[in-house]
């Protein structure tokens, strides 16, 4: 089985133990904390998609099924912890799967204690009572959110009331801890990480004109599915052509043809958290020398920027350091005319890089975590792990840029960990330089060759 070997520990009941202790500690005297499971979701009629648990949840518990709730209780002497979950039930059991029960998710998980769901209307409301501060991400569950005011209003009218605890958006302690990653998170993401290079890799090698779009997706989920990351973190998108200008394009439908390139853009969810990575080849398995002097920019300013992801920089350094790369090679080329500091102060590179250089991973494939606190640029920090994708796209009809160059998109995406020691790519494996690609390319039209034979 591809991979298996390979695969690492998952997170340990100690582990998510830690991280709700962590969140306790931050949370006022006094207080309650609320967290919800998804929902399951309706595809069609009566079919449903698969199961995708609520990331803050999973984070929190490590429990995998809908209808349950987590409340974290400070200072509450029969256990901090308590769970809500659906009751084991026979018949329901043979046609969806077995279900944990109350009693076995709360020894399971490593919870205080958990209840059925069906008793939340007679529970919740007396934790909440007495209580000065409810941490709770309103809006995100409709449903939720009006069984609590209902709650609220009834603990409001009780004689002897002291008022209405204040709520307060949980995401603000959660999410900062969601952004350092521990060193099981670390393995988990590498894995992710080598998954979807292998994928890429296969997709790159069997790439030829005549195929469809949809061909090297295919190639890519099976690289996943093969290597046990049943999910991709995000919708696949393989842009041939003009095709892949659009940010983000996922019909998959459109031929690939000689001369063009393809922009693939794909990554796997493996155990919960996410890989993202995008690669940019020529069809025919050859750059012309446009699509090169594109390349190039592409993948220097890339580098520049992963050298920028040290402790102590911000965040906001490795895209200005994409932006600087970028804008001087579409001078060069002569794309761009004038003083390179007044070209980046008056944003005229965004015509052809338009989107900004990259965004947290982990759990979700665009993760948890401000980008600023109290109006700066966060800090780096070891833990933390981001991607990396400065782009070049030059719009198909733009008659100011000599035709050779028109219609050509190109994305360098990596998954890149911030550790003491510095940068460490975990993608690296998926072939980036043009060499590599070429490579990589002409070793699979020679194996496609000699199946022919």
């Amino acid at each position: 089985m591809t991979g298996a070997k390979h695969a690492p520990s998952g997170i340990s009941r100690a582990e998510y133990a830690r991280r709700r202790a962590r969140l306790v500690a931050g949370m006022a005297p006094g207080s309650l904390a609320i967290v919800p499971a998804a929902r399951e979701q309706l595809r069609s009629r009566d079919t449903y998609f698969p199961f995708r648990q609520d990331s803050d949840f999973l984070y929190l518990t490590g429990f995998n099924e809908p209808e349950a709730l987590l409340v974290l209780v400070p200072g509450r002497p029969q256990g901090e912890s308590l769970l809500f979950c659906r009751e084991r039930d026979a018949e329901k059991e043979m046609w969806d799967g077995p279900r944990l029960g109350p009693e076995r998710a709360a020894e399971q998980c490593g919870l205080c204690d958990a209840f059925p769901i069906g008793d939340l209307d007679d529970i919740l409301p007396g934790l909440l009572e007495g209580r000065s501060r409810i941490y709770y991400s309103m809006g995100r569950f409709p449903q939720l959110d009006r069984r609590l005011q209902q709650y609220l209003q009834v603990i409001d009218a009780a004689p002897g009331n002291a008022g209405s605890p204040e709520m307060v958006n949980l995401d603000y302690l959660l999410h900062d801890l969601r952004l350092s990653k521990s060193a099981a998170e670390l393995r988990i993401m590498a894995r992710a990480a080598e998954i979807s290079a292998e994928a890429h890799r296969r997709a790159m090698a069997c790439c030829r004109p005549g195929l469809y779009e949809y061909h090297l997706e295919a190639e890519i989920l099976h690289a996943f599915v093969a290597a046990g990351a049943r999910e991709p973190a995000y919708p696949t998108i393989v842009g041939g052509g003009a095709n892949a200008l659009v940010m983000h394009y996922c019909s998959n439908s459109a031929p690939l043809k000689n001369g063009d390139l393809v922009l693939v853009d794909a990554g796997c969810e493996y155990r919960d958290y996410a890989a993202d990575i995008t690669r940019t080849y020529p069809v025919s398995g050859r750059f012309s020398g446009a699509q090169k002097a594109l390349y190039e920019i592409v993948l220097a300013a890339q580098l520049e920027a992963i050298e920028q992801i040290r402790e102590g920089n911000h965040w906001d350094q490795p895209h200005a350091a994409s932006v600087e790369v970028i804008t001087q090679g579409l001078i060069d080329l002569g794309l761009l005319h004038g003083d390179l500091g007044g070209l980046i102060e008056s944003g005229a590179y965004r015509r052809f890089y338009m989107h900004r250089v990259g965004h947290w991973l982990g759990m979700d494939v665009h993760d948890a975590g401000d980008y600023r606190v109290h109006g700066q640029w966060r800090q780096l920090e070891a833990g933390m792990v981001m991607t990396v994708e400065p782009g070049i796209y030059i719009a198909a009809d733009d008659e100011a840029v000599p035709e050779k160059f028109r219609g050509i998109g190109i994305r360098i995406e990596d998954d890149v960990a911030l550790t003491k020691q510095g940068p460490i790519v975990l993608s690296a494996a998926a072939p980036k330089t043009v060499a590599e690609i070429e490579y990589t390319m002409r070793q699979g039209q020679s194996l496609a060759q000699e199946e022919l034979w």
